[in-house]
């Protein structure tokens, strides 16, 4: 009797057809943009904008060590939502800051990207037709070619920088950039700063906390290699030499204002036992709007008014002051374009021209009485 053996089954599962998803089950798609040299070299700086660039870091970085007896001011709309009026603003902004340049070193807030402490509108990056679709690959054309017509007129351009990867498509086009409140403790922002070629500043924290700005400072002096990605879009292991131009912004917190005197003299001890030197120890700027002024624009002319004139008086700590404004004044809801009042604010409410221009001109007269006293 013959007996015929039967190879064993394999027991194991079959894995092709067994193994559940584990990756990207919360993510709707994924769309790919252009490369930043892509977008760099199709709407180029060019040789007149990248020295309006190269000029005006080299003077707000002078300014903020003291080695220059200006002040720096950082004025414009809380954020663009409107290319066009953000330009106007600019033209408007252009004449006046060549009159005062003796005095102040005015770049404009050309801010694309809003952090947002629940929802809410993101940004012209992230949604430049302000109506959830969320077309970046046009908010990033479009923030590009407003931070061109702002050089054009002859402003320089100061960014917030939210996102890691966005500075890599207009960077080259910014003089000043900031780290937010609620990135200020952020490991991935501080990084960010270190490889920033321009100077950047760290706000202190929303509770008021101003050695987490310090700790930002020393963190983004430092050398650093952490993931990013670069030119052509591709992952990279980035590494940086380290940003010796931070400094300390001063917004107020929920504590309420610490623009004051002390508030600035404690400001500066802290950051002096830091034993980092340069901009960080040297002066602040101070912050007019959020936590200063209960981001109440007719409060926060009254706080700049303040600080002009204490700068009259001789005080040197204030290196530099920022205004949130735009054409008109206050603020409304976001939406399309053609349901929005042209040139006010959509996100924090910013003072109007005609008081932005006269406290330029109060300012200017400020630091020239500082500078004769």
């Amino acid at each position: 009797m013959s007996t015929t053996t039967t190879p064993a089954r394999d027991a194991r599962p079959d894995h092709t057809e067994l193994m559940a998803e584990t990756s990207d089950l919360r993510v709707r798609a994924l769309d790919p943009l252009p490369a930043p040299r892509s977008l760099r070299t199709e709407l180029p700086l060019g040789t007149t904008r990248s020295d309006l660039v190269t000029t005006s870091r080299r003077e707000v970085r002078d300014v903020l060590r003291g080695e220059d007896d200006r002040l720096v001011v950082i004025v414009g709309p809380c954020s663009v939502h409107d290319p066009a009026a953000a330009l106007d603003y600019a033209g408007r902004l252009a004449p006046l800051a060549r009159e005062l340049s003796e005095d102040l070193v005015v770049v404009m807030r050309v801010y694309f990207e809003k952090p947002r402490t629940t929802v809410g509108w993101k940004g012209l990056i992230n949604d430049p037709h302000l109506d959830g679709t969320h077309d970046v690959h046009h908010g990033l054309r479009l923030a590009r070619e407003v931070l061109l017509g702002v050089l054009d007129a002859g402003v320089p351009a100061a960014c917030e920088f939210l996102e890691p990867t966005s500075p890599q498509y207009i960077a080259d086009a910014v003089t000043w950039g900031a780290i937010g409140a609620r990135n200020a403790e952020s490991q991935v922002h501080r990084q960010l700063a270190s490889g920033l070629s321009m100077p950047v500043g760290f706000k202190n924290a929303t509770d008021g906390d101003v050695q987490i700005a310090v700790d930002g400072c020393i963190t983004a002096a430092s050398e650093h290699t952490f993931f990013g990605a670069d030119a052509e879009g591709r992952a990279a292991a980035v590494k940086t030499a380290g940003n010796p131009d931070c400094h300390v912004i001063l917004r107020g917190g929920r504590g309420g204002p610490n623009y004051g005197t002390d508030d600035v003299a404690a400001a500066l001890a802290t950051a002096r036992t830091s034993g980092l030197g340069g901009a960080v120890e040297t002066g602040v700027v101070v912050d007019a709007s959020h936590g200063n002024s209960g981001k109440d624009h007719v409060r926060q002319a009254e706080v700049v008014r303040e600080i002009a004139a204490r700068l009259a008086d001789g005080e040197r700590g204030i290196s530099g002051l920022m205004m949130e404004s735009f054409i008109e004044a206050g603020a409304q809801a976001p939406a399309p374009l053609d349901e929005l009042v042209y040139g006010r604010s959509v996100t924090d409410k910013c003072m109007d021209w005609g008081t932005t221009a006269e406290l330029l001109t109060e300012l200017a007269a400020a630091v020239r009485a500082r500078r004769e006293g």
